[in-house]
């Protein structure tokens, strides 16, 4: 591995299921879907101070549990 690149663990469930999911989407591997949604995410506007409503914060919770991270 170069030394430009790094390991992150995620756990093996949400590993399957993006293996699924990018099945037919024309990535070649769950590495290169993670990098381009990174990515993605991170392109996005974050530094805007605005607060998230009660049903935003339990909406990005209910993705996050879906995902495996609750």
């Amino acid at each position: 591995m170069s030394k430009d690149k790094v390991t992150i663990k995620i756990p093996r469930p949400l590993y399957n299921r993006l293996k699924t999911v990018i099945g037919e989407s024309g990535f070649s591997s769950v590495n290169e879907f993670i990098v381009y949604v990174l990515r993605d995410l991170v392109s996005m506007d974050i530094s805007s101070k605005e607060e998230l409503s009660k049903e935003e914060t339990e909406a990005i919770k209910k993705r996050l549990k879906n995902l495996g991270y609750f």
